[in-house]
């Protein structure tokens, strides 16, 4: 049957809008190569040519549709609701639907004939896999394909002389019921959905993993917020495992909207050809920009500082009750839950429009019956405005959102077009973003990234390498699935780009504690997982005929080796809070989730049902700490938050260091003009240049940090009796939370004093008594970059952060068991645990489990390679360090003397502190305050 026929494609050649590296594939030829039935229902469904919307497919399925159909891997990254998961399916629908097709109609018999001669042309097992990072999106795409399934079908239905074969799909997550994973077995879906973590269930299956040998696609989708984390190493390694044991290649698609760099995540998609070789083919589909943008940044007020806070929370609701009447549906984004509440709670408060009816809030500690309850009514347009914290950044198709509004700064380029590429999900609606910051740092971090975003910028993720705890998973679950030689398990681990560089002395390490060859270990009840062996003669205990004489092999130990892996594996941590107890009287003051306890020293202050708290010491599940009248230094916010990615913390160095050049050839006016180019508004342009202009008027320009200058200041506060080391060192928290880490470290060898520490985004304060001082720059000048790493790793002796990610790895390694012989251990019982182990495992010797603790920890949450690289500059002399002597902070040290007020939306009111603060710096520079005059009426 001809392609076309019956058929007539209304525009066969048309200009294509777009980079013509990323449309090198007309769209007849992308249509000649779909089935009749296939492009008649594409018709039906999308209509016609349209030129104005970029022809008759998307860019992301231009370019995707034929290299899935020429079964080459591929990477596409395209803003949501640019139909790239249909691009994804649409090629695989189609050759499942022509080789159902091709084998039904065998000598031209009819239906009926064929219905009794044959039973189809597709076995009963999985041709395709969808891996979701979320149960939500999983589910939504399995509502979603019914669409193009059902109506391929009902084409085929009306056509003369065709029949087709059901083409089943189904889903298979944790909340899959038992009597539905059995019918699985019974009557196979040929496209299952699944999660990471069922798929590595599913590969120990034995009796589904036959099921799995004809899966010839896998599709996974937001690969983004896998592949920076061990979620993303774990399916990885479970893609080459699949891989492995397949008929035949399996093409890989990744699926993103936003993410960088490209070549690797593909890499990271596609693993390697040869263990620790090159990666497989790959092409890339580039269509990030594809969609028309609009988003601006605004701000309540051109002065954060006088304006009363109540006056600027007023000004804050009506600008957003103003947008969300404008628009049909709107999306709120705050940076933490109690934020999306609070916001939620206010509109309803204030304005007579919003009731439970058509408003809501969505966000992961809410019930799933809740949350899905918003999905719903999201999906259908019945809610005129949602606020959430992160959780509606990925996930369903929200066809009715035309904006989104974010508050205060997403902390990274990738998070901004993620939550903004929610709104205009159809084909040809422009993106419409609004960013509101009510903070004069986040004010300047967000008009950098709008900046860069407008620029086609986007933040590096970063893979973490040979994780341990996840190789020991795996490995344990291979040696489950069957005997086998050792060359192939090391194999197919080294094939996963995470393990493309494992070394032989790791895979020793990792061995040496799965087959328990540590003195005591078992004694701990820590016992073996497999064995190793030659393959012996007959008669030997691990004999296989299988395999030659001679060659290691790899097996499990023990008879519940597949009960314990199947209830334990995946990545995700528990978490638990814990209670909080006064040494002095033993009184219970309330609770803290474990997360925050990572920020935490022995000194720390912070507030717990508005009482100030300094933290002492934790043992399990309980904090003891004593009543402090102290300022608080660790906001309630802290552990909530995304941190600023490192990549636009080093572009806001860039643009601080081109501002002040600038403010050097005209002033403030010139200043405020080169603003006005960007995407701000003019409270905002007013704002920032004001900033500016005051820190250099009190401190000088060299008090701002730049690509090749490192700020300090020291300020004596003599009422606290402490002196203040402010570093601005605007990398973002993970650099900062480990670069004060190591100062500290060098800070209270030198002044033989305890140093307190507070860390935000854009620097970090040490503090030590007005009696001790140290030389931060002679320190600094000290540093070596090939010791950072030793001395970080020092620094994190004994504290709770190296408790905490002991117990995680632990119990990712399987040396700590979850559920045992139908006994769940809780996360505070994990951690009892784990504490009575971590002493005995310090001391052995290249523990696998005690190293993994200390890659994370250095590699993965405080980004050492930066700090090295921060550190080698400044040995370079390529990174200048400037010291101020201070009697008050300066205006860009603001936020970090009051970290608690970091957030307008939550915080207590600390804009008492920030005038008295203010008031110090005018008096310095001679110019009255604004105080009481309405914003934005001076006329600079």
């Amino acid at each position: 049957m001809d392609g076309n026929d019956g058929l007539e494609l209304p525009v066969a050649d048309a200009e294509l809008p777009f980079d013509p590296d990323t449309t090198t594939i007309a769209d007849r030829d992308v249509f000649d190569s779909l089935e009749p039935a296939v492009q008649e229902w594409w018709l039906e469904e999308f209509g016609e040519f349209v030129p104005e919307n970029g022809g008759f497919f998307t860019p992301p399925q231009r370019g995707a549709i034929p290299n899935v159909h020429a079964g080459t891997n591929t990477l596409i990254c395209a803003p949501t609701g640019s139909g790239k998961t249909l691009a994804s399916f649409t090629a695989i629908i189609d050759e499942l639907y022509r080789r159902d097709r091709e084998s039904s109609d065998v000598d031209g018999r009819s239906p009926s004939a064929r219905e009794t001669a044959s039973p189809g042309g597709l076995e009963n097992s999985v041709y395709c896999l969808y891996v979701s990072p979320l149960k939500s999106l999983a589910n939504d795409i399995h509502r979603n394909l019914t669409v193009p399934l059902e109506g391929i079908e009902s084409v085929v239905d009306r056509r003369d002389g065709e029949a087709m074969g059901e083409i089943r799909h189904a889903i298979r997550h944790g909340d899959t019921d038992s009597s539905e994973r059995q019918r699985m077995l019974e009557e196979t879906p040929h496209i299952l959905n699944t999660t990471p973590e069922t798929l590595a269930i599913l590969l120990n299956s034995p009796k589904f993993r036959e099921k799995l040998r004809t899966v010839e696609y896998v599709i996974v989708d937001e690969i983004h917020s896998l592949a920076a984390g061990k979620r993303g190493t774990h399916l990885s390694v479970s893609l080459e495992r699949l891989e492995s044991m397949a008929h035949g290649e399996i093409t890989r698609i990744g699926c993103s909207a936003t993410i960088e760099p490209l070549e690797e995540v593909a890499e990271f998609l596609v693993g390697c050809r040869e263990p620790g070789g090159s990666a497989r083919d790959y092409e890339i589909v580039d269509a990030r920009f594809a969609r028309e943008f609009d988003i601006e940044l605004e701000c309540p007020t051109d002065d954060l500082i006088n304006t009363p806070r109540e006056v600027v929370q007023d000004r804050f609701y009506r600008m957003l009750h103003d947008h969300i009447q404008a628009h049909t549906n709107t999306l709120v984004f705050t940076n933490t839950r109690s934020g999306a509440e609070r916001v939620l709670h206010n509109l309803r408060e204030r304005f007579d429009a919003y009731d439970e009816g058509n408003s809501g809030c969505h966000h992961g500690s809410l019930s799933k019956e809740v949350r899905q309850d918003i999905e719903g009514r999201l999906k259908s347009g019945d809610l005129d405005v949602v606020t959430s914290s992160t959780s509606l950044e990925l996930g369903i198709d929200m066809p009715h959102v035309d904006l989104v509004v974010q508050v205060g700064s997403p902390k990274s380029v990738a998070a901004l077009l993620q939550r903004v590429g929610r709104a205009g999900h159809r084909v040809g609606q422009t993106v419409t973003g609004r960013v509101i910051a009510l903070d004069r740092d986040e004010l300047l971090e967000c008009a950098v990234m709008l900046t860069k975003a407008e620029d086609g910028f986007v933040d590096s993720v970063s893979i973490p390498e040979n994780a341990q705890d996840v190789a020991a998973q795996h490995v344990y679950g291979m040696a489950i699935a069957e005997i086998r030689p050792e060359a192939d398990l090391k194999a197919t681990l080294r094939r996963a780009y995470p393990y493309r560089n494992y070394t032989e002395a790791e895979y020793e390490s990792l061995m040496r504690y799965l087959t328990a060859d540590y003195a005591g270990l078992e004694e701990k009840n820590v016992y073996a997982k497999v064995w190793r062996d030659e393959n012996d003669p007959p008669g030997g205990q691990h004999h296989h005929e299988a395999f030659p004489v001679g060659e290691p092999l790899i097996g499990k130990r023990g008879r519940l080796a597949r009960v314990i892996y199947m209830t334990n594996i995946g990545t995700i941590p528990d978490s638990f809070t814990c209670d909080v107890y006064t040494r002095a009287s033993d009184e219970w003051v309330g609770q803290l989730d474990e997360n925050y306890l990572d920020t935490l020293e022995k000194g720390d202050v912070f507030v717990l049902g508005g009482d100030h708290f300094e933290f002492r010491y934790r043992r399990g599940s309980k904090v003891y700490v004593d009543r402090t009248s102290a300022r608080p230094t660790v906001p309630s916010w802290y552990s909530e938050r995304l941190p600023l990615s490192y990549d636009l913390g080093r572009e806001i160095l860039t643009f601080q260091g081109d501002l002040l050049e600038r403010y050097a050839a005209g002033g403030p006016p010139r200043v405020r003009a080169w603003l006005r180019e960007f995407p701000l508004d003019d409270d905002s342009v007013r704002a920032i240049a004001r900033l500016f202009d005051h820190q250099c008027r009190y401190a000088g320009s060299e008090s701002v940090s730049t690509p090749d200058r490192l700020a300090v200041e020291v300020v004596r506060d003599r009422e606290e009796y402490e002196r203040h080391y402010y570093v601005h060192s605007t990398y973002g928290r993970k650099v900062n939370d480990g670069f004060s880490r190591l100062l500290a470290y060098r800070c209270a060898q030198e002044a033989t004093a305890n140093v307190r520490v507070a860390v935000a985004d854009n620097g970090f304060v040490l503090s030590m008594p007005l009696n001790r001082k140290v030389d931060l720059e002679g320190i600094l000048a000290d540093l070596e970059a090939d010791q950072v790493r030793d001395d970080l790793r020092a620094s994190l002796s004994g504290t709770d952060l190296l408790q905490r990610y002991f117990r995680i790895n632990a119990t990712r390694a399987l040396m700590i068991l979850k559920r045992y012989k139908g006994y769940e251990k809780s996360a505070s019982e994990q951690q009892v645990s784990s504490e009575m182990l971590l002493g005995f495992a310090e001391d052995l010797e290249d523990f696998a489990v005690i190293e993994e603790t200390y890659r994370e920890i250095l590699a993965d949450k405080l980004n050492v390679d930066e700090i090295e690289d921060i550190v080698a500059a400044i040995d370079a002399g390529e990174l200048e360090i400037t010291r101020q002597l201070l009697d008050s902070p300066t205006p860009r040290a603001f936020g970090l003397a009051t970290l608690s007020a970091s957030d307008v939306v939550l915080a207590e009111d600390e804009s008492a502190a920030l005038q008295s603060f203010h008031e110090r710096v005018l008096e310095e520079i001679g110019e009255e305050s604004l105080a009481g005059i309405t914003a934005g009426s001076d006329d600079e």
